[in-house]
C-alpha cells in the first residue's frame, strides 16, 4: 500500500512539474525573437538614422541600443521603406519602429506609441530666389511639393492641399531623392524634418530653408497594439535614460545646442 501511495505521489509530482515546465516553455516572449530587440527604421534620415559605412548610426540607433541594454536584449536594426514600418510592426515582423516617427491620431489607430523622446520640426526647403517664401504661398496650389512617402510631411501636406490639389504632392521613397528633384527643378519645394533638411541644404548649393517651420511635432517609438508589455518596459527604460542624462547626451552629440 505504501509503495502504491508513493507511486501515486511521485506520478503526481511528475505531472505537476511537467505542466509547470510546459507553462513556462509556452509563455510568449515580449519580443519577436527571444533575446533580441528588432527595430525597423528607414536609415536615410540624418541625424536620427543613417549609414556610416555598413553600420546604421544616429540618435535613434544609439537610443535604441541603450534601451536594448537596459532590457538585457541584443539590438537588431532592419532598414526598410518608411511607409512599411507600421505595417511590419502590426504584423509582428518587428518589435518596434523607430525612425523619427511623429505621433499622430491616424497612426495611433494602428499602433501604440512610447513616451516622447525628442521634438522635431517639419521644415520647408526651396531654391534660392524661389517665389515660395512662406506657408501660404506653398499651399496656394500653384507649386509642386516633394515629400517622403508615409512621413508626416506627406500626411500634413496632403491634408492641407486637399483632393483638389492632390497632384501637387510628389512622393519619393527617400528624402534625398526629393531634394535632388528640387535641385533639378522638377519640383518647387520639399517638406521634411528640420535636421535632415540642414544636412541636405549643406550638401546641395543653391538651396535654403524657410525661416517659418511648417509644423512642430513629437517623436516616439511605435509598437504592436497587443504588445503592451514591451511598450511599458521601453517607456520605463526611456524614463531612466532621460533621468540619468543618457538621452539628452545622445541628442546633444548629434544636434549641439546653439550658443
Amino acid at each position: 500500500m505504501k509503495k502504491i501511495l508513493s507511486k501515486i505521489i511521485a506520478t503526481g509530482l511528475i505531472l505537476t512539474m511537467g505542466l509547470a515546465f510546459a507553462s513556462c516553455s509556452s509563455k510568449k516572449s515580449m519580443t519577436v525573437q527571444k533575446g533580441k530587440l528588432i527595430m525597423a527604421t528607414n536609415a536615410y534620415f540624418q541625424p536620427y538614422e543613417y549609414y556610416e559605412g555598413n553600420k546604421i548610426v544616429g540618435i535613434d540607433a544609439e537610443i535604441a541600443e541603450a534601451i536594448a541594454k537596459k532590457l538585457g536584449l541584443e539590438l537588431e536594426i532592419q532598414d526598410v521603406e518608411f511607409a512599411s514600418i507600421i505595417a511590419g510592426v502590426q504584423s509582428g515582423k518587428y518589435d518596434m519602429g523607430m525612425a523619427g516617427m511623429t505621433v499622430t491620431d491616424e497612426r495611433k489607430q494602428s499602433v501604440n506609441f512610447s513616451k516622447t523622446y525628442a521634438t522635431g520640426i517639419q521644415a520647408i526647403i526651396v531654391k534660392e530666389g524661389s517665389p515660395v517664401t512662406d506657408i501660404d504661398t506653398l499651399l496656394s496650389g500653384e507649386y509642386s511639393i516633394g515629400v517622403q512617402t508615409g512621413t508626416t510631411g506627406d500626411i500634413y501636406i496632403s491634408d492641407d492641399l486637399g483632393e483638389d490639389n492632390a497632384d501637387k504632392v510628389v512622393r519619393f521613397s527617400k528624402g534625398n531623392d526629393a531634394v535632388i528633384a528640387l535641385s533639378s527643378d522638377k519640383i518647387d519645394a520639399v517638406v521634411i524634418d528640420n535636421e535632415p533638411a540642414k544636412n541636405f541644404v549643406a550638401a546641395n548649393s543653391g538651396l535654403k530653408i524657410l525661416e517659418t517651420p511648417y509644423s512642430v511635432e513629437d517623436y516616439a517609438i511605435c509598437f504592436n497594439k497587443n504588445n503592451t508589455e514591451l511598450r511599458d518596459e521601453v517607456d520605463k527604460a526611456l524614463q531612466e535614460l532621460t533621468d540619468d542624462g543618457t538621452i539628452p547626451a545622445i541628442i546633444e552629440k548629434y544636434i549641439p545646442s546653439e550658443g
